[in-house]
């Protein structure tokens, strides 16, 4: 049986899967970028898990997350989306998917992509962890105190130092598996 880091339950097929196939896995597309800023932040306070159970909803709820669509999305869209059970109904973080979208539409027109915003942190390239225990991995660093601060300048919402460091982990920006763990040296070359 394949060494996993130790934030996976153990008999979770869902948690297991997005452990070995997603996490950490560098993305570079723009929608999928979108989506894991969006889901990061409807997770804060929460659990992975419970976001992680809701994708599918989410991305039905958010038009598989293209941002010129939910950017087009109205106060009644909004309302809408408050009723629907799916998703996680706070309105804060479902008003905040919603302009974020601009933002990132915005971005794209000044910069040609969130991807070169986003990866231009890292200097396109992901940083390595060489983690040896979870109790090492930081809640936040400075480069997502950068990034956080940046997008907040830019107007996006739901994107503290430690909701940007885990967007990093999870979109692969960082890699945080530990040393032990199977996709640590997969991914180490990436």
């Amino acid at each position: 049986m394949a060494e996993r880091c130790g934030w996976v339950p153990e008999g979770d097929d869902l948690y297991v899967a997005y452990h070995d196939e997603e996490w950490g896995v560098p993305i570079r597309e723009d929608r999928l970028l979108y989506e894991f800023l969006v889901l990061e932040g409807a997770q804060a306070g929460l659990s992975w898990a419970t976001i992680l159970r809701k994708r599918e909803n989410y991305r039905k709820a958010f038009a598989g997350f293209d941002p010129t669509a939910v950017a087009r999305f109205d106060d009644a869209r909004v309302e809408e989306l408050l009723q629907d059970p799916g998703i996680v109904r706070n309105r804060l973080k479902v008003s905040s998917a919603v302009e974020n979208a601009r933002r990132v539409l915005e971005v794209q027109d000044e910069l040609g992509s969130l991807e070169a915003l986003l990866w231009g942190f890292v200097d396109g390239e992901p940083l390595v962890g060489r983690r040896r225990t979870l109790a090492e991995i930081p809640a936040e660093t400075p480069v997502s105190r950068a990034m956080s601060k940046e997008l907040k300048r830019r107007g996006f919402r739901f994107v503290g130092p430690t909701v940007c460091y885990a967007f990093m982990q999870a979109a692969g920006l960082v890699n945080d598996h530990v040393v032990g763990c199977f996709r640590y040296r997969e991914l180490a070359g990436s």
